[in-house]
């Protein structure tokens, strides 16, 4: 399966997730929503906040120029919350995995669909 077919089916698919996108751990993209646009600083500044959240919880979460007010941000997932909508990051051995979910869809369905995708991709290695 494709990078892009994990974001289009396994992402995107379940109808929890209205955007999403993976990058590998050096911030490449691997894969993308069509109307999602995630720039280069702000995939940067996801992949530092596993290692080290300390400026996502001062800053906040941008994405595609949306902030998103950080909720949890730690070496396993990422959690941003803007209004009725949010951000859900996971991390993998080798990638990213961020999904964006808008109301009614509810935080708990988003993380649940992200974060089995981050652990069927680890348990494959990746």
């Amino acid at each position: 399966m494709s990078w892009q077919q994990y974001v289009d089916s396994n992402l995107l698919g379940t109808g929890k997730i209205q955007r999403a996108a993976i990058f590998g751990l050096d911030g490449s993209l691997w894969a993308t929503s069509s109307n999602l646009s995630v720039a280069g600083p702000e995939a940067t500044a996801l992949v530092k906040g596993f290692t080290d959240p300390s400026g996502l919880r001062a800053a906040g979460i941008f994405v595609a120029g949306i902030k998103y007010f950080t909720l949890r941000a730690d070496d396993r997932a990422i959690y941003g919350k803007q209004g009725q909508n949010g951000l859900v990051a996971a991390k993998t051995k080798q990638a990213i995995i961020i999904g964006i979910y808008e109301s009614p869809v509810q935080a708990g369905e988003a993380n649940k669909v992200v974060e089995g995708l981050a652990d069927y991709l680890l348990s494959v290695n990746y």
